[in-house]
């Protein structure tokens, strides 16, 4: 009996991932004899996984915190998206070669849309976190033609390597870094966007005081489980437009399908599998 196709995802921790639910919807509504699996790794793990795919019959993994930088130096090839994005969210394992994709950005912006119908071009733009997924929507919405973007990182470095990148070597859009986050909402942001880890957790703090969260700013918090963190309560509890990151999941996830298979997606039958998961 010929072994199932393996997909999964890989990082850690992984345990609240949707992923498995809308892939393997997807895979069952296609007829496509292929599983999807969780892969929890610890940093020492993560070089040999990605040196056995062969031999575990894995074909695909997407890539989540904390190893969406780390993974591009296992790469043999990268997509022009994860190359300047510089971060990996999609792996295909093609002709025994590891070519790494992101699809996080584009995922990003086509659930953006939903909520700015009138487009992004022009907004003023403030995000949590200069990491992977900060790389990934930063890049994007300033290839988009937003206004200015600021980034707040506890590692300063970071964020001001971020937005050097956009800002002065690819030229897209201002952009700086900030001190605080109350220097976050000095420019009045109208998209405010956590793409940082914090508040996966039930002991995670809100990083965003009430005080000095801009008034009319939709905060957009790329995490979905919980499915409505401490920084989307306070956005609710201030009269605020928000939404969660389970339709940046679902878009990614439908980019990555297509990049793995060369079929489109079933995204409605993806959706509702998310839906149903998330009961």
């Amino acid at each position: 009996m010929t072994p199932l196709k393996t997909f999964g995802l890989v990082g850690y921790p992984v345990k609240h991932s949707l992923s498995p639910a809308m892939h393997n919807a997807a895979f069952k509504f296609l007829k496509i004899d292929a599983q999807y699996k969780l892969f929890e790794l610890r940093p020492e793990e993560i070089g040999p996984f990605f040196c056995c795919l062969r031999e575990k019959n894995i074909y695909g993994v997407n890539v989540t915190i904390p190893y969406k930088e780390a993974v591009i130096s296992m790469m043999d090839k990268l997509t022009e998206d994860a190359s300047l994005i510089g971060a990996v969210n999609t792996v295909k394992f093609e002709d025994g070669k590891l070519i790494g994709h992101n699809t996080d950005g584009n995922g990003f912006i086509q659930d953006l849309s939903v909520f700015f119908p009138g487009g992004i071009s022009g907004i003023n733009v403030s995000i949590i976190g200069a990491g992977g997924a900060a790389k990934a929507v930063g890049i994007s919405l300033a290839r988009h033609g937003v206004k200015n973007i600021a980034f707040y990182d506890i590692d300063k470095n970071r964020a001001n390597g971020l937005a050097h990148k956009i800002g002065t070597e690819l030229k897209l859009c201002p952009a700086e870094a900030v001190d605080s986050i109350e220097g976050l909402f000095r420019n009045r942001p109208d998209l405010l966007i956590n793409a940082s880890g914090v508040g996966m957790k039930e002991a995670d703090q809100v990083l965003v005081s009430k005080k000095d969260i801009s008034e009319g700013v939709f905060v957009y918090d790329l995490i979905y489980n919980p499915f409505k963190t401490k920084l989307l309560q306070l956005a609710e509890e201030s009269g605020l437009r928000f939404a969660n990151g389970l339709g940046m999941l679902l878009y990614q996830g439908a980019l990555a399908f297509k990049f793995w298979t060369g079929q489109d997606a079933p995204v409605d039958q993806m959706r509702k599998a998310l839906k149903e998961a998330m009961l």
